[in-house]
């Protein structure tokens, strides 16, 4: 049980740690911000001992001199932190469920004419991502079906053998079980929880997160058939997007695409290796057998990418109208050793890594792009000063002032297709490498300014179902039709006025489809409008970062509440 002593107990060894900090340590803030509400609120909880309130208040008094002197430096960015001086103020922070529980964050205001934005509650962004991911599933859906509105489907879904396929995500607004950004999707959320595994602890979220990546790598193990045969996609694109109705009511044929030695697929191979190294190191604390299983799965799908190296649009043609890889398959083999690497700590990775990374600035990192991802994981193994500079180049690119544009509200502006996909992504790896010690307070504010404008900043959301004036309308089949299963659905429903009647809860949408802000909620915008398995990843872990910079104030919190 919590008392007062544990309380004095901590603070003491809190204010012993922040002692030796040196000044322009600027993880210090966020170490403060973590521990600062339960502080707060343990001490309302506790006003009838005055005396020790007194104690505390004088040493919390000590943190806001510490605090000032960095702010006053410039030094005290936090994403997604607002810090107000006890000596102005004794409330408590706002404390709201979000899945599990969380703490409502007050974001400072944008300069530069941006509206503020008011108060985020990130822990329930966490879990509304979450949900929109258990929209997105294929297959048998588990007793636990969060989603009412969404039932088991494409049951049928075999390989050429009669493969069980089944499960999954679905890619988008659509049906199709594209190998490539599912994978992708799963890297970068598997590297959110590898980071930032705290964050969806104090969020109430772990359970899910593990639950949600675990369900494509199922998947994934099922369609490894065998050591050099692995099913890239399921479902054809173009019959796909001539259905509009509910998932649990497809009837069109959904062909398998197996890739083998004779029909190659490097970029798919690679990445779900990626994928399922990085998931290993995610689940090697709490089911280490699972995570051998996936492991052992990437180790035998690297080496069938790398040994049989060739275009997977070669072997999937129709893949090419929906995921051509343009820039080839050298950053997937980078990628993939890299985070093979970062499981193993095998040398013969690294050095497979080596024979495909460059130092070249990335144009962005996305599905299709890994470079830059692949060029910080090398930095953050090996200290190596090109591919730091390769980053720091990244980085000032979409900095203010650097040369990808920027809308006159604040979005760093890459491209007409999902534009905010592009800058959450961006936000992201700022705020893995601020935490590497590169470009630290630019890192981070960038990425708060970019994870405020889709939560808000604008006067509207871009995340369904959260915040003011959210999107209503999102490209996405089973969302536009009616929740009741008796009542059709069909291409009419998706030019038909009104929200749509199921709300996909966290979908973040396409965005801005052009330097002018300009954003439409309609249906058809499949711009602007749709949502994607990938467009949400590198958002929800850029999300985490910014709740939970590192372990420190968790872990103080967490001896004062178990004392």
């Amino acid at each position: 049980m919590f008392s007062m002593r544990a309380l004095l107990v901590g603070v003491g060894l809190f204010l012993a740690f922040a002692k030796g900090q040196k000044e322009d340590d600027g993880n210090f803030c966020a170490k403060v911000s973590g521990a600062w509400s339960i502080m707060k609120e343990k001490i309302e909880s506790l006003k009838s001992e005055s005396e020790a309130v007194a104690q505390l208040t004088t040493k919390l008094q000590v943190l806001d001199s510490r605090m000032d002197d960095l702010e006053a430096k410039g030094r005290c960015v936090v994403a997604g932190f607002h810090r107000t001086r006890w000596s102005r103020e004794r409330t408590t922070e706002t404390m709201s469920k979000g899945g599990g529980g969380g703490t409502a964050v007050t974001i400072p205001p944008h300069t530069g004419g941006v509206p503020h934005t008011g108060t985020y509650n990130l822990s329930e962004v966490l879990h509304k991502s979450n949900l929109f991911y258990e929209a997105q599933r294929s297959g048998d859906l588990p007793d636990n079906n969060r989603v009412p509105w969404r039932h088991d489907s494409a049951l049928g879904d075999k390989g050429n053998n009669g493969e069980d396929l089944t499960g999954g995500w679905y890619d988008a607004g659509d049906y199709v079980k594209f190998g490539l950004p599912m994978a992708y999707s799963v890297t970068m959320l598997s590297w959110g929880l590898v980071e930032y595994r705290d964050a969806y602890q104090a969020a109430g979220e772990l359970a899910y997160g593990l639950d949600c990546i675990k369900w494509p790598l199922d998947y994934f193990i099922k369609a490894h058939v065998d050591k050099n045969k692995f099913y890239g996609q399921v479902g054809d694109g173009a019959a796909d997007h001539s259905f509009w109705g509910r998932p649990e009511d497809m009837n069109m044929a959904r062909p398998a695409f197996l890739l083998d030695e004779s029909h190659g697929g490097t970029e798919v191979a690679a990445e779900t290796a990626a994928a399922m190294a990085a998931a290993s190191i995610v689940f090697r604390p709490t089911d280490p057998t699972y995570a051998d299983t996936l492991l052992t799965h990437a180790r035998r799908l690297y080496d069938f990418g790398y040994n049989y190296q060739k275009t997977y649009i070669d072997s999937i043609p129709k893949a090419a109208n929906f995921y051509k890889s343009f820039g080839g398959f050298k950053d997937e083999l980078a990628w993939g050793a890299m985070w093979l690497h970062k499981a193993t700590g095998e040398q013969a990775y690294l050095d497979k890594a080596e024979e495909f990374l460059n130092t070249k600035v990335a144009w962005a990192l996305s599905w299709g792009n890994k470079n830059v991802g692949a060029q910080l994981l090398y930095y953050m193994a090996t200290n190596n000063a090109q591919y730091k500079a390769a980053v720091e180049g990244f980085l000032n690119a979409w900095f203010p002032g650097g040369n990808v544009p920027k809308t006159p509200k604040g979005l760093a502006f890459r491209n007409e297709w999902g534009s905010l996909r592009y800058a959450a992504n961006s936000a992201f790896v700022a705020l893995v490498a601020a935490d590497k010690g590169i470009h630290v307070s630019k890192g981070r504010a960038f990425a708060k300014t970019q994870l405020e404008y889709m939560l808000g900043s604008t006067g509207r959301s871009f995340v369904v179902g959260f915040g003011t004036n959210p999107p209503v309308q999102p490209h996405h089949r089973a969302a536009s039709c009616s929740a009741d299963p008796s009542v059709p659905c069909s291409m009419s429903d998706k030019d038909k006025a009104g929200p749509n009647p199921n709300i996909l809860y966290g979908a973040l949408v396409g965005g801005p489809k052009n330097i002018n802000d300009e954003y439409t909620d309609v249906r058809s915008d499949y711009k602007a409008n749709e949502v994607a398995v990938d467009y949400n990843a590198g958002f929800q872990s850029a999300t985490a970062g910014t709740t939970g910079k590192n372990s420190f104030c968790l872990l103080f919190c967490l001896f004062c509440l178990s004392m």
